[in-house]
């Protein structure tokens, strides 16, 4: 089964990832650049949304609860791992940069013990913080399991002010043992590598092909080493890559290349058509970030750290086989367990935020319908869960009452909504631009002012249609007020709907959604009667 988990990482590693369970660990992590990611949202139209919203606060400080993890670390990893971090945090000092690092530590010892023995791990980082995150990887999976340090080019060049322009992230690629599974990855070859390498062509029908070596390094005493059509490769310290035999019947199937020139060796053809590509190399140039490749607008979802579904595939396709389990503990889009899903893998994904959750469940929805199947662990399935999250943090409740109907936060910041938690487009006519619809999600006390103030909030932002999510039951004052605002007419379906609705989070979690256009308008008449009633999709 695969399963998106909601919650912190260590916690749900801890508790619910058994051991050796995984092949492949993806993680990329928050950087340690002191900034504060935003996630914007697309209008219906396509453009990037004014409204936005804090995802995560990518800043660490040190506290009492780096304090905590560090003696935690010292008191329970192996004896390496605690020398490790105890001179790294004696050498850099108590300060950002090791609060980082010992999240991270605690983190990785952990994602350590779920891979299994053949598994591998590939952590995204940039440079600012790379290189000691490589020490701590050191430490944790030994030296010995380094694999490579991969540069991707996530961006065209630029300038930068007094230093070289910063256009690369680093992954560094890790195995639990010197026995991992590989699989042989290629690139497609370029026309300017085809022009150059591919240059003859014998008008035979097998088109172009270049020449190669057919002998290998060092010497043979078998057959490999002997003399061949008058050629000797053992005075030259080598041996035929074929056997004699096998040098023949390549010979008759016009296979050899033989030089004009006297004296010249032979060589190999080998067919452009049979060619695999280029192997994957550890500089990664092909593949451009969300913001440089103009094709990616497709796929954007305009998170901040989105990484391209290519990007995922290829480290995916080289370090696991259909059917393996694919983990990324910082989930955040899910360009990860969509990549996995994609080419047959099952998958696990965690991130601590509802928001990423809410767009992780929308975007497999919209890549794979009902082919995908998971579960959701973490997040409210029932009224009293429900009511225990909005206790705990109401901002996370927010973005949670939010995701059920697949609605965008409207605001910029907690504390800022100004009348409005969240925002949808319908568009329910053919070529007209995406309408409005607000919504408010109240967590607490609901009276009929809830519903005189939706009104008026529907009317200044020029919405259609204003939606109320409520933990408490309504009472009948506001059920009246929301009748009193009338209905909003759909030209599309030709049908009316409330313009105030009231749903509460019981309803919503037993199906009993809103209703309001389809966003599709080029139904029949047939298909509108038959999808009248039900919910509408956010673009």
């Amino acid at each position: 089964m695969n399963l998106l988990y909601y919650g912190d990482n260590l916690y749900i590693l801890r508790e619910h990832i058994p051991d050796a369970s995984v092949d492949l660990v993806y993680l990329d992590p928050p950087f340690n650049s002191n900034r504060s990611y935003n996630v914007l949202f697309r209008e219906a139209s396509g453009k990037s949304a004014d409204a936005q919203i804090t995802a995560f606060d990518d800043t660490w400080h040190w506290g009492p609860a780096s304090e905590e993890t560090l003696r935690e670390i010292v008191a329970t990893a192996p004896a390496h791992v605690v020398e490790m971090m105890q001179a790294i945090v004696g050498f850099v000092g108590r300060n950002d940069m090791t609060a980082y690092l010992v999240m991270m530590a605690v983190r990785l010892i952990e994602l350590h013990r779920v891979l299994k023995p053949t598994g591998s791990l590939y952590l995204h980082c940039d440079p600012t913080a790379s290189h000691y995150l490589k020490v701590v990887m050191d430490a944790i999976f030994d030296p010995r399991n380094f694999r490579s340090e991969v540069i991707w080019k996530r961006t065209h060049a630029h300038s930068s002010a007094k230093r070289w322009g910063p256009i690369h992230d680093v992954i560094l690629f890790y195995t639990k043992s010197d026995t991992y599974l590989w699989n042989n990855s290629y690139q497609e070859y370029s026309d300017e590598y085809i022009q150059r390498y591919f240059k003859f062509d014998d008008n035979d029908g097998r088109g172009r092909y270049w020449t190669g070596d057919i002998t290998g390094s060092g010497v043979r005493t078998g057959d490999t080493g002997l003399p061949w059509r008058g050629f000797d490769p053992t005075p030259k310290g080598r041996h035929w890559a074929y056997l004699r035999a096998d040098l023949d019947a390549l010979d008759t199937d016009r296979r050899i290349y033989w030089p004009p020139t006297q004296g010249a060796w032979p060589k190999l053809k080998r067919y452009l058509d049979e060619a695999k590509g280029v192997p994957v190399q550890d500089i990664i140039s092909d593949i451009a970030s969300m913001v440089t490749m103009g094709a990616s607008k497709r796929e954007a979802l305009g998170y901040p750290t989105q990484k391209p579904l290519a990007l995922l595939e290829r480290i995916i396709q080289a370090s696991s086989n259909e059917g393996d389990v694919v983990l990324d503990p910082f989930c955040g889009c899910g360009t990860t367990v969509c990549a996995a899903q994609k080419l047959g893998r099952q998958w696990i994904g965690i991130d601590v935020t509802h928001l990423a959750i809410a767009l992780m469940r929308q975007r497999l929805d919209d890549m794979f319908g009902e082919a995908v199947q998971y579960e959701v662990v973490g997040q409210p399935a029932d009224l009293a869960s429900a009511q225990a999250l909005a206790l705990a943090d109401r901002y996370q409740f927010q973005m949670w009452a939010l995701s059920l109907i697949k609605a965008r936060p409207a605001q910029s910041k907690k504390g800022a909504d100004q009348g409005s938690d969240g925002v949808l487009f319908i568009m329910d006519e053919a070529r007209s631009k995406g309408k409005k619809v607000v919504i408010q999600v109240k967590s607490g006390h609901v009276g009929s002012s809830i519903i005189r103030d939706l009104k008026g909030v529907v009317q200044r932002e020029k919405a259609v249609m204003g939606l109320l999510v409520t933990l408490e039951a309504p009472t009948r004052p506001m059920e009246i007020e929301a009748l009193a605002a009338g209905h909003y007419h759909s030209p599309g379906w030709n049908r009316d709907y409330p313009q105030i609705q009231i749903r509460t989070i019981e309803q919503l979690l037993a199906g009993q959604m809103f209703e309001y256009p389809q966003a599709n308008v080029t139904l029949n008449r047939a298909e509108r009667e038959e999808t009248k009633g039900t919910q509408g999709e956010l673009l």
